[in-house]
């Protein structure tokens, strides 16, 4: 698994309001777009670099695409990084504070330690 290409997907998206939309919109399609035209770029680095070696697993494309982000905690995928991001795309159709209570709902299950996290 690349958790460092899962949670550049994370961060990268969460920082996007349009791709935030699209992802919410059009998950599948978004992290497939993302995979083949985003994925191979060098964060903080000058245009034209980029890696040709990252791709996704199927574990993490589907999770990806179903919007599992109990999924992603347990592939490793950074709880900073998912909660941001899924507060953007599902906060609106809650009351204030109900996503962020969803969340910890989904993820009770998970006991210590938790999956790593480390990149």
């Amino acid at each position: 698994m690349s958790k460092y290409l899962v949670n550049k997907f994370l961060f990268t998206v969460d920082r996007d309001p349009e791709l935030v939309e699209r992802y919410r919109e059009d998950p599948a399609g978004t992290v497939a777009w993302w995979e083949a035209e985003r994925a191979s770029l060098v964060l903080n680095c000058v245009s034209g670099e980029a890696s040709t070696w990252q791709a996704f697993t199927e574990e993490e494309r589907a999770a990806l695409a179903a919007h599992d982000y109990p999924a992603l905690f347990a592939l490793g995928a950074h709880p900073f990084l998912t909660l941001t991001l899924f507060i953007a795309l599902f906060e609106r159709d809650h009351e204030p504070l109900g996503f962020q209570k969803e969340y910890a709902r989904r993820l009770a299950g998970f006991s210590l330690p938790y999956p790593d996290i480390a990149t």
